[in-house]
């Protein structure tokens, strides 16, 4: 194409007038007509075209006066890539570029290639050098804010990313930098803002200044108009009885919040299952998707009761035919009181173990001393009221009973040998067989000696033999004698202290009524105050010391009793008799009338001793 004429041309049609004439139109005219023809001329020398495309060419001619405006976006393609630009055609005579780092994508790569369509914006004319800078940025934030007025106006959705956190919201990426405040990011305030950050969502525009870049989004909105969708919908398809599926929204310690589809439902903690439920949170979670039954539904004060346990029969309807009185069950201990166990033979069926069907031979002040929640247990159906849902079970129903078979085992007169297991103030406790303690009291721990407290003799844990006395099954009670592993002395002691024996012994007690003497270790007798001397005395105490050696005579014995008795007096008056005795024989002759008479006296008192 001929320089001199694009030159004319351009002064022509680019020269600024403030006023415009027919006369000046028809100059231009004429000259704009000679320089069409003169590049016809040109053209058609160098290479003569093909019939029909002197339009074409005459349009190609027209399109290179057209001049786009500054700040206008149009299409153009790619005709080269050099290091530092990108040269794009825009259907002008000069080419326009872009520097290349607009073509570098997140990797570092240049992303144009030669032949490709892209939308640039005009940014500035270089007549002088006959260049057009153009900007592919610009161009996409450019129809970027024109979409966004178009969602704006339109009030339709628009996609972006929330890029990060900042203060009061987030920064979102919808191909500029938007706010999104936290009101307005979700239904409900969000716990934790940073599991948002990086992730898709729809906003609506709520208002936006191009020329102060600012742009508020809002999440909530659409959210509150798809619950609303939703809600209207799920109310009109719901009834009571009707079985639907929801997704969990929210837990408390009385249940569980439930989303049908814009309406929540209440799951009641007792509603979610026929058996024991300590917390909801033990079976759901957030987010869970659930079936449940709707047990009432309000729809004036759009509230909905659900149940879950309703969606299986009441296990209680048939619990006489499976758990019959006497049958042995298998169950879970899944409660402790102080009064028993709870005992779960299956969901929604649970027995009461009561601390007194626990054990044959203990007795069980609490439950936690023989079974452990979560433990499993062996136990027999004792009673059942399916109307009022209770079961009772017993355990020690499930082993033989031990006083069933001891008395087989130990009879009476058996010797047996345990441990002390327990010292009180009337005996000692003995372990016979597990469970099983058996009692020595302590009348029978000695024949003959005086023990206040067994622990005088014997300390917890130590081993000792013993005698079985008697057991009383009913009662539930194991008898032993210690003493009885030795003979009763008692019963030789007549043999060892007849009537009328002297006898001498140590003092071991003084009372008003009589002073105690031992004999031997073990056996004492009594000398009554009335057989401590020939005078009356009120009292012996003063008279005799604990310890103090003393003789007597042997009164009477009662073995059966366990009784001596004693008589100082009468050894005292023995020994008067004998020297009276001694004297008589040993007097002379009477020599009057009254020694003979007083010899008389004398044997008459003798023989009446």
């Amino acid at each position: 194409m001929n320089t001199n004429a694009d030159n004319e041309i351009k002064e022509t049609t680019t020269q600024p007038t403030n006023e415009v004439t027919d006369d000046t139109s028809d100059l231009d005219m004429n000259a704009a007509t000679a320089a069409s023809e003169e590049i016809l001329e040109e053209t058609q020398d160098d290479a003569m075209p093909e019939e029909g495309s002197m339009e074409e060419l005459m349009d190609l001619y027209e399109e290179s006066f057209k001049r786009f405006a500054e700040g206008e976006v149009v299409t153009g393609r790619i005709i080269s890539v050099d290091k530092d630009y990108v040269i794009v055609d825009i259907g002008y005579k000069s080419e326009g570029q872009i520097r290349i780092h607009e073509f570098v994508d997140e990797h570092g790569e240049i992303s144009a290639q030669t032949g490709d369509k892209v939308e640039v914006m005009v940014e500035w004319w270089d007549d002088e050098n006959e260049v057009v800078v153009l900007s592919k940025e610009k161009a996409e934030k450019v129809k970027v804010w024109e979409e966004i007025k178009r969602a704006y106006e339109a009030d339709e959705a628009i996609e972006g990313v929330i890029a990060s956190r900042v203060k009061g919201g987030f920064s979102v990426d919808i191909g500029v930098n938007a706010f999104l405040p936290g009101s307005q990011a979700d239904l409900r305030p969000v716990r934790n803002l940073d599991e948002m950050v990086g992730k898709t969502y729809h906003f609506k525009v709520l208002k936006f200044n191009r020329k102060r870049s600012n742009i508020v989004l809002s999440r909530r909105v659409i959210l509150e108009a798809e619950r609303e969708s939703k809600r209207a919908a799920t109310l009109a398809s719901i009834s009571e009885g009707k079985v639907v599926d929801g997704v969990v929204k929210n837990i408390t310690e009385y249940g569980v919040f439930v989303d049908l589809g814009g309406v929540d439902g209440l799951l009641h903690i007792t509603d979610i299952s026929w058996g024991r439920v300590k917390h909801p949170s033990e079976l759901f979670s957030v987010g869970d998707e659930i079936t449940v039954k709707i047990l009432n539904l309000d729809l004036d004060r759009e509230r909905v009761s659900l149940g879950m346990k309703q969606l299986a029969p009441d296990p209680w309807t048939s619990a006489a035919e499976r758990y019959p009185v006497g049958s042995k069950v298998t169950g879970r201990v899944v409660s402790l009181t102080d009064y028993g166990a709870f005992v779960e033979l299956e969901e929604g069926i649970e027995g009461l173990i009561h601390v007194s069907e626990m054990s044959w031979t203990r007795k069980v002040r609490h439950p936690n001393k023989i079974v452990s929640v979560g433990e499993e247990v062996d136990a027999v159906v004792l009673d059942i009221k399916p109307d009022n849902r209770r079961i009772s079970l017993g355990m020690k129903q499930a082993v033989p009973n031990p006083w069933d078979v001891i008395s087989d085992k130990y009879p009476v007169g058996t010797t047996i040998e345990g441990k002390i297991k327990n010292i009180t103030d009337f005996g000692l406790f003995i372990g016979i067989d597990e469970g099983i303690d058996g009692l020595v009291h302590i009348s029978d721990l000695s024949w003959t000696k005086r023990i206040k407290h067994p622990s005088e003799l014997y300390k917890k844990g130590d081993t000792v033999q013993a005698i079985v006395l008697e057991i009383d099954k009913d009662n539930e009670r194991f008898s032993l004698g210690v003493k009885q592993l030795q003979a009763d002395p008692w019963d030789t002691v007549a043999e060892r202290y007849e009537v009328g024996k002297e006898i001498a012994g140590n003092v071991t007690n003084v009372t008003d009524f009589g002073v105690f003497v031992e004999l031997e270790e073990g056996i004492e007798g009594l000398v009554h105050v009335s057989e401590i001397s020939r005078e009356k005395i009120k009292t012996p105490v003063g008279m005799f010391n604990v310890g103090d050696e003393l003789r007597a005579r042997v009164m009477n014995i009662n073995s059966d009793e366990r009784r001596i008795g004693l008589s100082i007096k009468r050894l005292e008056m023995e020994s008067d008799q004998e020297y009276l005795s001694d004297y008589v024989s040993n007097m002379g002759p009477a020599t009057s009338s009254f020694g003979e008479l007083l010899r008389e006296n004398l044997q008459e008192k003798l023989n009446e001793d």
